[in-house]
């Protein structure tokens, strides 16, 4: 059971601020390099960073005492006090002006944006939506709004979708992994996050319901805005909206993939199935 959603009071969270600096290292870039799929090589001082190294760095840290059960922090803070127990990252919007280079001091300003509720196929539904900016020495590197979504604990039987997404049409540019739970867990480690239903079986099945560990909403994103890079000879999109459609869990294939289109590119993530997991719109 969980306190009734009271919007008003939630919705005085927005406006607030943060501000958090870190700094890019090559041990950082070597393992986001590593996570990717990419050549890991020997980066020096100067030498970019993968896109989406931002979502490593200067992450919030609290004391254990302070964790939730599902492994996040205790609600309230920055974030607002949403009393639901399921929190997942829904989707967002990244604009790259500048790649972050080992050494760089980057600074993080968050602010928070909007806070909405809707009902969906699951029951409440409640949205936070923040903006980010990130900067160097430089100037700005990175706009971002992320989405956050807060859910019902609902059972087993309610977790997937009522009905699963069409498969997704044949891609021009296809890559393809497997969703190992190393890899998930490589990548919890690079981000500081905490949240189980990456790495604790037990937790994902037997509480939260899911038949396994789930791939992190980032980390798809960043597979994205990679594989846009390389298509486009390493310039990122100047904007990549997207938005996660379903679950992606461990243990099997997944594919990365691009069509262009009027300029830019649709990109999507798809399971092995061949149903897509992430969707995403890019443009130049």
């Amino acid at each position: 059971m969980t306190d009734k959603l009271d919007l008003d009071h939630l919705r005085q969270w927005i406006g607030k601020t943060t501000e958090a600096s870190d700094v890019v290292t090559k041990y950082l870039v070597m393992g986001l390099r590593a996570t990717l799929f990419q050549e890991i090589g020997e980066p020096k001082a100067g030498d970019a960073a993968p896109w989406t190294t931002h979502w490593c760095l200067a992450q919030p840290v609290f004391p254990m005492s302070q964790l939730g059960p599902d492994g996040h922090p205790t609600r309230g803070g920055f974030l607002p006090p949403v009393p639901l127990p399921r929190r997942m990252w829904a989707g967002g919007e990244l604009e790259f002006f500048d790649a972050l280079r080992i050494g760089d001091e980057a600074k993080r300003s968050s602010k928070i944006a909007d806070v909405t509720i809707k009902s969906g196929s699951t029951g409440t539904l409640c949205f936070v939506s923040v903006n980010h900016e990130v900067t160097t020495s430089r100037g700005l590197a990175v706009r971002e709004r992320q989405d956050i979504v807060y859910r019902e604990m609902t059972s087993t039987q309610s977790v997937a979708p009522a009905k699963a997404p069409p498969h997704a049409p044949a891609a021009q540019h296809r890559e393809s992994h497997v969703s190992d739970p190393v890899l998930l867990f490589r990548y919890s480690a690079l981000t500081f996050n905490g949240h189980r239903i990456h790495y604790d079986r037990d937790y994902v099945t037997k509480v939260e319901g899911y038949p396994g560990l789930i791939f992190h909403g980032p980390l798809q994103a960043s597979f994205i805005v990679e594989l846009a890079a390389k298509l486009r000879g390493g310039k990122p999109p100047k904007k990549l909206s997207y938005r996660g459609v379903q679950p992606l869990f461990e243990g099997s294939e997944f594919s990365i993939n691009a069509n262009d289109k009027d300029g830019g590119m649709e990109l999507w993530t798809a399971n092995a199935e061949g149903q897509p997991t992430m969707k995403g719109t890019a443009s130049w």
